[in-house]
């Protein structure tokens, strides 16, 4: 009677808390306190793979933190298994034993179970042939009843606790993403948003180009990447490509297992890898990586999902604000970039170059006879020697060149990490090929003069940079146009 009034107040003290760890340690206390044992062992059921690992233990234990038994294997997995209690008096003897320790004489293994699932094993060994006696057994087997609540108990708490935290996430990044236009700093808000409030190591935003490659736009965690910013992902190819073809979540667990995979991150056991849809568009995809196994669990997979959601939708403004953004830097009648553009572009350049290389270069081209070739052939025409004069300019260009229409009949240029020489070779090379192009409609030869200046010889502000190739211009329609003259000297307003 006494043990029971025992066991009645070592159960209450169990049941009075929620924290899992609370839990564990009260019921180890329990077990060395009032059971007077030695060593013991708690086991937890990971359901996904089938096993049960060790989760806290006193004395010494059947198994180091965190390590596995398959249920059905050994003493401990054969009570998970059969869901009843097993007591081995003499182990040697019994052929179900798995020896984890050689001191080990006897052991009970109790399955923890709620209702008719199991969710763990409490085990208990003794150096002692048949130290156990079946009062003690019985005992342990009611204790496991209130122990196994109070485990459930903690792991319904934890996980409502986990859900609201994931919920106040989504609420939080839905407002503070919503409004962000920049597309660059919203994909860094993201990354670190989900960083600080889900279970993950890695973040990283894949976005999809029009050739269907994805590339790597954002990323930030704590593993070691195989790919930096501006890395490209085929199309279909890892775990990203099956999401994006897919257009469902895909949950890898153990990467390890998985066929063909492709390392993103050399520590990454665990991905989930999230396709961003907005409006039945598949923008890219979300790629979650985390250095343990098993890290992805079903109600975790939703939450994210949402989140997913909420983040394709923020993408998919910001893409729309940058091609509003763009078209107001856009001439209607050529495509090139216009004069505004120009104005800002010249600027960071300029502020880019003084950072790093020190080079950059203006070119300012004007048609010769513009106004004589309008009068003589029409404005129609005239327009499309201004289109085709535009494309000619960027086929013949570098992709890092920019060319905008600065007004009229002439071009502004910028031509980063290039002086001297060699930007005036780019600009004679452009006057070559314009004074071979045939025109259609347009009988004669349609040619150029351009004025190039160096930044900072020949200027130090886009004033004066953008006046001293105007000059330079300027002398080579002077000295009888279709050429190309350098800028002398710095100029000052």
């Amino acid at each position: 009677m006494q043990k029971i009034a025992i066991l009645y107040d070592a159960s209450q003290a169990v049941l009075s808390t929620f924290e899992l760890d609370e839990v564990l340690n009260r019921i180890l206390s329990i077990l060395r306190d009032y059971f007077q044992f030695q060593n013991a062992t708690i086991f937890l059921l990971d359901t996904a793979n089938n096993e049960l690992y060790v989760r806290a233990h006193f004395g010494r234990a059947a198994g180091s933190e965190g390590s596995r038994i398959p249920v059905g294997k050994g003493l401990i997995g054969t009570a998970a298994q059969i869901k009843r209690p097993i007591y081995a008096p003499d182990v040697s003897k019994d052929p179900r034993y798995v020896r984890a320790m050689e001191s080990t004489r006897s052991e009970v293994a109790i399955p923890l179970m709620v209702r008719d699932d199991v969710v763990g094993v409490l085990d208990c060994q003794s150096d002692q042939l048949d130290f156990f006696s079946q009062e003690t057994v019985d005992l342990l087997a009611l204790f496991s009843t209130q122990a196994s609540i109070a485990l459930e108990n903690a792991r319904l708490y934890s996980l409502e606790r986990r859900r609201s935290t994931q919920l106040e996430a989504i609420n939080t990044i839905a407002r503070e993403t919503t409004g962000m236009l920049d597309l660059s700093q919203l994909l860094d808000k993201v990354c670190s948003m989900i960083l600080s409030s889900f279970p993950v190591d890695e973040v990283a935003v894949l976005l999809r180009e029009e050739e269907g490659d994805l590339v790597i736009q954002a990323q930030q965690g704590r593993l070691t990447p195989r790919m930096r910013i501006g890395g490209r992902l085929p199309s279909g190819a890892g775990l990203c490509g099956r999401a994006l073809a897919s257009g469902r979540p895909v949950v890898e667990n153990d990467v390890s297992k998985v066929e063909g995979y492709v390392t993103g991150y050399d520590e990454t056991r665990s991905e989930l890898c999230l396709p961003l849809i907005s409006f039945g568009q598949t923008l890219g995809v979300l790629a979650l990586e985390n250095a343990t196994e098993n890290a992805f669990q079903p109600a975790d997979v939703q939450a994210l999902e949402s989140m997913a959601d909420i983040c394709a939708g923020a993408i998919q403004n910001a893409r729309f604000f940058d091609r509003v953004k763009q078209m107001a830097y856009l001439d209607g009648l050529t495509s090139i970039y216009n004069r505004r553009y120009f104005e800002m572009r010249v600027v960071e350049e300029m502020e880019r170059a003084s950072r790093y290389t020190g080079q950059m270069a203006v070119i300012m081209v004007d048609i010769d006879h513009f106004k004589k070739l309008n009068d003589e052939f029409g404005h129609l025409l005239g327009d499309e020697v201004l289109r085709q004069m535009s494309a000619i300019f960027t086929q013949q260009l570098r992709k890092a060149d920019v060319v905008c229409r600065y007004g009229g009949e002439e071009f502004a240029i910028l031509v980063p990490e290039t002086t001297g020489e060699n930007a005036m070779g780019v600009a004679e090379k452009l006057r070559r090929v314009v004074e071979s192009w045939p025109f259609p409609g347009v009988p004669r030869p349609v040619t150029i003069s351009a004025g190039v200046a160096d930044y900072p010889e020949n200027g130090t502000t886009r004033d004066e940079l953008v006046r001293a190739a105007d000059e330079a211009l300027y002398a080579a329609k002077q000295a009888g146009r279709n050429r190309v003259m350098a800028a002398v000297g710095v100029r000052k307003g």
